[in-house]
């Protein structure tokens, strides 16, 4: 047989921000015909501010649409025509203006239309099958008489999607479950798009479609509703039935072979496709000694469940709907087709969702066996918290890897959230500038110049200008997300950074493009940063020119910051707050400055602190947290940078296994942390440092004994070699004002020493050293034992198991399936 090639085109789902940075500048032609026809700026849409909006099918499938023709375009100029084009679903108007069937400015006419009616459409619901049993989903549906549910997607034998009223699909997924027929996923979209609810639209699709001259293809392009080529004359009725007909890709990619075609390029961002064609090959090699099948290889779809010639569903029987996009399988098993990570931009509200709820790694989803990740029914992991949260931040969950000193949370912990769309804080405190910038620098290399992340700014007490330094290089590099951690009150470097860029949209609306998320575990410390900044520092600022006079203007009108998380009972500074009472206070304090300040976009507030087990998660959301931050239970997995000694003792405690000791960098006021105590004598000797310190007015009036139990038992050196060492350090570092004050005020020179200690035991515990292990400080909460018990028993047992990303998904899905059996508990 003749081996022939296929260009693929994805459809909604694929997109990312940044797509198309490097073919804009190439065709300035194509780009000033899309503006002119779609009366925005898709460069602007997918590289600029405007990138928001991309969370809106209206301008996202314009905007893919022509990044795709750029990307055919720049592949054509240098490769030979192929003998077959697909797209999926929103693709197949690539492939038909790739084919001839249309213009440029004709199909981004037809893709600006269709975008804005699937948008438009509001009920019902979508549910993603995955596993092995998903071929047979036609026929559980039929025993379990199920009639209401359509067939949305058929992307492979192990990949299908079901669209329907809500209360069908909980009944679908308990015939999956019941069966053993694979997971049930619930699907982040706002109606039952691609079924037989959507005729209205596609007759209203075809109606528009009539206005306009199209053409047969002239290269034979596969059609989403018949999984075979485009005959004469179908051109514009085979569209119109794509708005609430199936999406056959599997049969799709089955006829496609069996036309020979051994090679298939993907023309746009991402390889969801690619992965899928890989799929379909692999499905057919492992049948080729089985009972033959219809053409292409794939399961086929009964005729009581295919779309009949004018795309009508046909009734009593579940119909075939519209076209999905290609699900990343979020939960699948291993098995799974190679997938993309979940982009950091997804529909809201629109067509062709991709799959929440996937823990993705270098491009494919790999469960935890023994963990389930897939959320129940009726709660969805990804509908938890705000989903203006979620828009804001591009994250899938409403859900955050808060920091850990010293680069604890690392560059590596960072981007593997980012690659599985959701987002970390890199662990800046303690870190000289030149190391924060080149972690900056790491993860713009690994994740792209648009990809996102967050940084920490820890607050310094006894630097102020490292805390600025540290801000003016997060607004050199662009950082846009930062969370500000261990403020007592606003600051010069916190307001700097909160109102650079800020201005007044077109509708007047102040806006600012930094977002910061304040911890707090105080409520006098939660209203600082409700309300705008203060008009002293604002005023400072703007003299010295460090902010514009609009700048500070729209600050006015801003909260200093847009996210308040409320810290309970967490590792590192904490006031031993319990959530079950600061969440209520910082809510309600919220809700009183929003309505007296009037901030158009709110307030969010968050919870930390404790969360290690999903019950804890479960009753933050109860609460009314728009949003979690995690934070023990990510020290504890493969990605945390420090030692492997280290997780091994976290691994092993329970809930009552910390205590607290002074904070190294609050020493004098008596601030505390909260610390491991199990297997390490840190918490005690720390506070027992801090007695001498308010005890004793300097290291000379220490009593002898007590002091060589410091020197021999506790810093294995004299306190005037630790002195020695720590003078050098400041100097070393141009802070000599700290040796001048230290060498005047002998109470001062003790300070320095004793927190010598903690910048020592911190050291040891991050390098892991074994003769140095009673004095590790690991800053820790409770939550690390909860986390311990819920992984009991499961391959999170063991720590190297605990990927990042895998803690998420584990503690999400398990706070939905708690508060789907609570609320039905309370229902029945």
């Amino acid at each position: 047989m003749t081996r022939r090639s296929a260009w693929l085109f994805p459809g909604q789902g694929a997109q990312r921000r940044g797509m198309g940075r490097e073919l804009f500048d190439r065709y300035p032609d194509a780009m000033a015909a899309a503006d002119r026809i779609l009366g925005f700026s898709v460069r602007e849409l997918c590289l600029g501010d405007a990138a928001e909006r991309l969370t809106d099918t209206r301008y996202l499938q314009p905007a893919l649409f022509v990044v795709n023709e750029l990307t055919r375009r720049a592949y054509a100029d240098r490769e030979p025509a192929p003998d077959y084009l697909a797209g999926h679903s929103l693709g197949e108007y690539n492939a038909l203006l790739a084919a001839d069937a249309f213009d440029f400015e004709t199909g981004l006419a037809l893709v600006a239309r269709r975008g804005e009616l699937m948008g438009r459409a509001t009920g019902g619901a979508m549910t993603a099958v995955v596993g092995p049993g998903a071929a047979r989903i036609v026929d559980l549906l039929a025993e379990a008489g199920i009639d209401d549910v359509d067939l949305a997607n058929l992307n492979s034998t192990e990949q299908v999607v079901l669209s329907g009223p809500a209360e069908s699909l909980r009944r679908a997924a308990g015939a999956v479950t019941a069966a053993g027929a694979g997971r049930c996923v619930p699907l982040r979209v706002s109606a039952a798009f691609h079924s037989r609810y959507m005729a209205d639209a596609a007759r209203e699709f075809a109606a528009f479609l009539a206005g306009f001259e199209l053409r047969d293809p002239r290269i034979p392009v596969i059609a989403n509703v018949t999984a075979r080529p485009y005959r004469p004359g179908e051109v514009g009725r085979l569209l119109a039935a794509q708005v609430h007909s199936a999406v056959r890709w599997s049969e799709s990619m089955g006829h496609l072979r069996s036309l020979g075609v051994d090679r298939v390029v993907e023309q746009g961002p991402g390889r969801v496709l690619t992965g899928l064609w890989d799929a379909a090959v692999k499905d057919a090699a492992n049948r080729s000694t089985a009972e033959p099948r219809p053409a292409g290889g794939s399961t086929p779809v009964p005729a009581a469940a295919a779309a009949a010639p004018d795309g009508a569903p046909t009734a009593g029987r579940a119909a075939p709907a519209a076209p999905a996009p290609a699900v990343p399988a979020a939960a699948a098993p291993a098995s799974a087709v190679p997938v993309p990570a979940v982009p950091a931009v997804a529909p809201a509200g629109g067509a062709e969702p991709a799959l929440s709820g996937a823990r993705m790694a270098g491009g494919t989803a790999r469960p935890v066996s023994g963990v389930p990740v897939a959320g129940p029914t009726g709660v969805a992991p990804e509908r938890l918290g705000s989903a203006v949260f979620r828009a804001d931040y591009g994250v899938r969950y409403a859900y955050l890897a808060g920091s850990m000193y010293k680069g604890i949370a690392s560059t590596e912990l960072v981007a593997r959230m980012a690659r599985a769309g959701l987002l970390g804080y890199f662990g800046t405190g303690g870190l000289r500038t030149e190391r924060i910038e080149a972690a900056i620098a790491t993860l713009r290399a690994e994740l792209g110049p648009d990809g996102r992340f967050g940084m920490n700014l820890l607050h310094a007490l006894h630097d102020p200008p490292l805390e600025e330094a540290t801000v003016r290089l997060f607004l050199r590099h662009r950082v846009r997300f930062v969370e500000a951690s261990g403020f007592t009150q606003p600051t010069r470097a916190l307001v700097l950074y909160r109102l650079s860029g800020a201005h007044r949209d077109g509708t007047g609306r102040a806006v600012a493009p930094n977002r910061l998320l304040a911890k707090v575990s105080r409520p006098e410390v939660a209203t600082a940063f409700m309300e705008p900044p203060p008009e002293t520092l604002v005023r400072g600022l703007l003299a010295e020119g460090l902010l514009t006079a609009a700048e500070a203007e729209a600050g006015r009108a801003l909260p200093l910051a847009g996210e308040v998380c409320a810290e309970a009972d967490s590792a590192g500074h904490t006031d031993s707050a319990v959530a079950y009472t600061l969440m209520p206070a910082t809510t309600g304090l919220r809700d009183r400055i929003v309505a007296e300040r009037g901030y158009p976009d709110g307030i969010r507030v968050g919870a930390a602190g404790g969360l290690g087990a999903p019950e804890s998660l479960a009753a933050a959301f109860v609460l009314g947290a728009d949003f979690v931050v995690t934070g023990s239970v990510n020290q504890c997995t493969p990605q945390a940078g420090t030692s492997e000694a280290v997780k091994d003792l976290l691994a092993q405690a329970d809930v009552q296994d910390t205590g607290y000791a002074p904070a190294g960098d609050m020493f004098e006021i008596g601030a505390r942390v909260q610390v491991l105590r199990r297997g390490t004598l840190f918490a005690a000797r720390a506070n027992k440092l801090y007695q001498v310190y308010r005890q004793y007015d300097g290291l000379e009036a220490i009593d002898a004994k007590l002091r060589r139990t410091i020197e021999d038992g506790w810093f294995h050196r004299e306190l005037e070699q630790v002195w020695k060492e720590t003078r050098e350090y400041y100097l070393r570092a141009g802070r000599p004002q700290e040796v001048e004050r230290a060498e005047q005020d002998p109470g001062h020179r003790m300070a320095l020493v004793f927190r010598w200690y903690f910048v020592h035991s911190t050291r040891m515990a991050m390098r892991g050293d074994p003769a140095e292990r009673v004095n590790y400080q690991i800053h820790t909460g409770p939550a690390i034992g909860a986390f311990n018990r819920f992984a009991a028993g499961t391959a999170l047992a063991d720590w190297r198991n605990r990927h990042v990303d895998a803690v998420a998904e584990a503690l999400m899905a398990g706070a939905a399936r708690i508060l789907q059996d609570r609320f039905s508990s309370l229902a029945g």
